[in-house]
């Protein structure tokens, strides 16, 4: 076979001293991952575009060991000498946290299939299990007795196979964390500077696991029994120190320190093809798509092997088995104390029960042979295989697996991973440190935990207002937690051999000495909580949604659609978001929200809950004023409106503040003000100690760059047109209940003033940038009638004729609909016999005002626009203006601030509703009642 040789390009500066490094590629293979235990930074290169410098991301502080990237390639992991994981999002780069620190420096990181699990290890004792959701360690297998060089998932989700430096091999059983197979000796002993490592790996389908030999070959071991199958020797002359299979399990690659790269095709078991280089290949990676092997030696010079295996002969990635088909939902997230995993969904195919008394698969009998010529060699030198039996799970115990899920979310069939469920304002749990269970606009819950107990305490930000509530000591284990300003809530996990989940609240104030009240939930547990003006509410695993009062009634269970994501409430109102449907491909999340009315059992609102494509939900609540809003982990805030039938609005955006060293810790927000805690990169979430301090940010519509240069008033128009629409739907509910509206009346017309103000800045703006069509738009917006004549004057003193003609034109047409909607009830009465003088008119629907001729019509108004009049206003008649004989041209931003004040000056002279039409004789004369009075005095004085 002729010796292929290929040229390498550097990625890492080793000094000339070897290094372990390591090699990935995305799953779209666009984009290569390489890092260097010499070098602090990992790089990321463009696949298409090589001569592209490569993207370097510097978050260790020393050399990176390992590193691995999920399956669905939107999450990379490091593992450095400086003993800690950090995680990344991908291919952006961005940091997201520490997973988990280590005493030792890490050596190896594997991610499972739903990316949801890594499992990370070192030249410490242990592999932890890491949540990579927040972080928290599901379980830590201990076994090894050397530094710990290799680690492999199972495919289908059942095992984790490792190796350590002194050639021991472990095959540890996922679902309780136990040794079911110990192989001692079997592979070739690490280097001191672990410059190269002992490889394993499974193949695709999960049959196999491969292992560097002791006789410079590769060994293949059974799954279940660890049993030896057959060996892969050829013409490496030094020992294998890394192995991949391909995509379709019909080819691996082996490095050898004889500085070569062999393929071998599996089921013929020989080498196809060779590559020789200048230095040993430390790591290898298959193309996902196509013909093609990237590699990189211990000096840090990588490359890519293109036309791997002969065009003749079946491709590496046909064929490739799929599998998100299988039935096993995999490995999830474990409660380390209890060593009870908790499983959503089915086990796969390779159960449990069918395990036990079983005979091995005929599949596996038949490949269940050794090469002749290495009979006597292999036989003699087969390892002594410690296993030990996996334990039966009774049928009541399977059905406890499937109805329990962990705190992590199950992974989609598509492979893609489903959000958890978490408390808006909580923070993750983070080892010997105290953490918030809840922080909100009124206060804050933290807990610290203890060897056998936890320490929680409550403080509230204003402490002259809020009540002082004692410390608690937690003997549960509550780890998500509520707060208003009636009480509090806990809830913990299943918990103990009867797998209970735990619901207690606490009153700050009651009558009763003993108001405190908890229920428990046997195979069942709470995942979210919320609290109103007088109930609590949890939402299950089981998908139940559960409504007590606050003395603990049980009043309601209902079913909901789908997995609780997160839930909250303010004052009758409760908010549940829920998993619509899996997650895309594309990691893309599909959530639901509903809205129940708790006081009369209602449900006002559903619908789709909009996220940032490739981000989260990190923060679900109500503002101040009671707005149902959402934030994400793009730092996109939304609120929900009645616009357009109901529609989520986006009021701020994090991208907008291009400061990329700052992450917004989502607090509260009211109608002007965007409440969060600002985390320096790379921290994602605020400690406790410190106290944090709360940053006010005002909201900021994403707005597109205007070719007038005024988004800061466009911002400003669209935030107080939404918030006048918000008090005049309050108006409507309030009256609707029968309550006296009259404070939300003179707030109404404070808003329309300020509206004015800001409308006609914009005038302005668009004068200055010859934008008079929008201009003209603009005033039709205009609320009050006095800020239509200020439009006048502005334009006029701009030399505009043409411009104040039109508005001039548009103020007498609603004048012109104001008298006619004021003389309709006084025509009406002549065809009564008996009117009621007390009772206001009442404007039928299918009236309509007049249209103006040749003139687009007018925006309609609210309802009490260019009625209420201060009583010293001078009644003025209508005409159109002219120039102005001054030849001196005015200054025009005076001339607009002066308009603008002149709206400034309209107060509320009455608490009375604005929006209701009234037939009271002693209400203010509009401006045609005064122009009719001065016509009919003429007409008498001529008489």
């Amino acid at each position: 076979m002729k010796i292929r040789s290929m040229k390498l390009r550097e990625a890492h500066n080793n000094n000339g001293v070897s290094n372990y490094c390591t090699i990935l590629w995305d799953r779209t293979a666009e984009h290569i991952v390489t890092a260097s235990s010499s070098d602090v930074s990992i790089s990321i290169h463009d696949a298409l575009l090589p001569s592209v410098t490569a993207r370097s991301l510097r978050n260790h502080k020393d050399g990176v060991n390992a590193l691995a990237i999920s399956p669905n390639s939107t999450l990379l992991a490091s593992g450095s000498s400086d003993r800690s994981v950090k995680l990344y999002r991908f291919p952006g780069g961005e940091f997201e946290s520490n997973i988990s620190r280590f005493t030792l420096p890490i050596r190896s990181l594997s991610f499972n299939r739903q990316g949801t699990m890594l499992a990370a290890g070192g030249d410490d004792d242990g592999i932890k299990l890491i949540n990579t959701i927040d972080g928290s360690i599901a379980r830590v297998l201990k076994g090894h007795r050397g530094s710990i060089t290799c680690i492999a998932f199972d495919p289908n989700s059942e095992y984790l196979a490792s190796v350590d430096s002194v050639g021991t091999v472990i095959i540890w059983m996922l679902q309780s964390g136990t040794i079911i197979h110990t192989l001692k000796n079997i592979a070739p002993k690490t280097s001191s500077d672990f410059s190269t490592v002992t490889a394993l790996g499974w193949s695709p389908d999960g049959e196999l696991l491969a292992v560097s030999g002791l006789k410079n070959d590769v060994v293949m071991y059974d799954r279940d029994t660890a049993e030896k199958l057959f060996t892969l020797r050829g013409d490496h002359t030094q020992p294998v120190c890394f192995l991949g299979w391909s995509l379709n399990g019909k080819y691996l690659a082996t490095s050898g320190l004889d500085k070569q790269v062999l393929i071998w095709d599996v089921d013929k078991k020989q080498d196809i093809e060779r590559q020789k280089f200048d230095e040993t290949i430390c790591c290898l990676a298959w193309k996902p798509h196509g013909n093609a092997l990237a590699v990189i030696d211990v000096m840090g010079k990588y490359g890519i092997w293109d036309m791997v295996i002969p065009s003749t002969m079946k491709s590496p990635t046909e064929g490739a088995p799929d599998l998100n088909s299988k039935k096993s939902d995999g490995l999830l997230f474990f409660d380390e104390e209890e060593h009870e995993p908790s499983i959503s969904g089915s086990l796969s195919d390779h159960g449990e029960d069918s395990l036990v008394g079983s005979e091995p698969p005929s599949r596996k009998r038949v490949r269940h042979f050794i090469n002749d010529e290495d009979s006597d060699d292999d036989m003699s030198s087969h390892p002594k295989v410690e296993s030990r039996k996996r334990l039966n799970i009774s049928s009541k115990d399977s059905t406890k697996n499937r109805n329990a899920t962990s705190t992590g979310t199950a992974a989609a069939v598509t492979g893609s991973v489903m959000q958890e469920a978490f408390q808006s304002g909580s923070t993750p749990v983070q080892p010997d440190k105290r953490r918030f269970l809840c922080y909100n606009m009124l206060g804050s819950i933290t807990t610290m935990k203890h060897d056998e107990y936890s320490h929680i305490e409550i403080d509230f930000h204003d402490t002259g207002s809020g009540p002082r509530v004692p410390a608690m000591t937690d003997h549960f284990g509550f780890t998500m937690a509520s707060l208003n300003e009636n009480g509090s809530v806990f809830a913990n996990p299943c918990k103990g051999e009867k797998s209970v989940s735990t619901l207690m609240y606490r009153p700050f104030k009651s009558w009763a000495n003993n108001s405190e009240w908890y229920m428990k939930f046997e195979e069942e547990e709470v995942r979210a909580l919320a609290l109103g003006s007088s109930w609590v509410a949890a939402v299950t695993n089981l998908n139940f949604l559960r409504i007590f009062t606050e003395g603990g009634l049980q009043r309601h269970v209902v079913s909901l659609d789908g997995p609780v994501v997160t839930a909250s409430g303010f004052g009758d109102v409760l908010a549940v978001v829920t998993h619509s449907s899996p997650s895309l491909p594309s990691n893309e999340q599909m959530l639901q929200f509903e809205v129940f009315n708790v006081s009369n059992g209602t449900q006002p609102m559903k619908g789709r809950l909009p996220l940032t494509p490739g981000s989260r939900l990190t923060w679900f609540g109500f503002s101040e004023e009671g707005q149902l809003s959402s934030f994400d982990s793009m730092g996109v805030l939304r609120v929900f409106t009645n616009q357009y039938g109901g529609r989520w609005v986006p009021l701020f955006s994090a991208s907008n503040l291009k400061k990329k060293d700052e992450n917004y810790w989502m607090v509260g927000l009211n109608s002007s003000k965007l409440f969060c805690i600002l985390c320096k990169s790379p921290d994602k979430f605020p400690q406790v100690v410190p106290k944090p301090v709360l940053t006010l940010l005002d909201l900021s519509i994403p707005l597109a760059s205007s070719d007038l240069g005024a988004e800061n008033l466009e911002n400003e128009f669209i935030l107080s047109n939404m918030h006048l629409s918000q008090i005049q739907r309050r108006i409507k509910e309030t009256e609707a209940l029968g309550q006296d509206a009259a404070s939300l009346d003179d707030e109404a017309l404070n808003s329309e003033a300020a509206l004015d103000r800001c409308i006609l800045r914009l005038i302005a703006s668009c004068c200055t940038g010859d934008k008079l069509v929008r201009a003209v738009e603009l005033v039709k917006l205009l609320s009050m009638e006095k800020s239509v004549r200020g439009a006048i004057k502005l334009v006029t003193a701009m030399k505009l004729p043409n411009l104040a003609e039109r508005f001039n034109t548009i103020l007498e047409e609603r004048l012109l609909k104001q008298e006619a909607k004021e003389t309709t009830p006084k025509e009406t009465t002549h065809h009564k016999t008996e009117v009621d003088t007390n009772k206001p008119f009442t404007l039928p629907d299918t009236f309509k005002a007049p249209e103006p001729v040749n003139e687009s019509p007018s925006v309609q108004l609210s309802s009490h626009s260019f009625v209420k009049k201060k009583k010293t206003e001078e009644p003025a008649k209508v005409a159109k203006v002219t120039e102005p004989k001054s030849t001196t041209k005015p200054e025009n931003n005076g001339l607009v601030k002066n308009n603008i004040n002149e709206v400034s000056q309209v107060q509320v002279q009455k608490k009375t509703n604005p929006f209701a039409k009234s037939s009271n004789n002693q209400e203010k004369a509009s401006l045609l009642d005064s122009l009719k009075r001065m016509q009919k005095n003429d007409n008498a004085g001529n008489k």
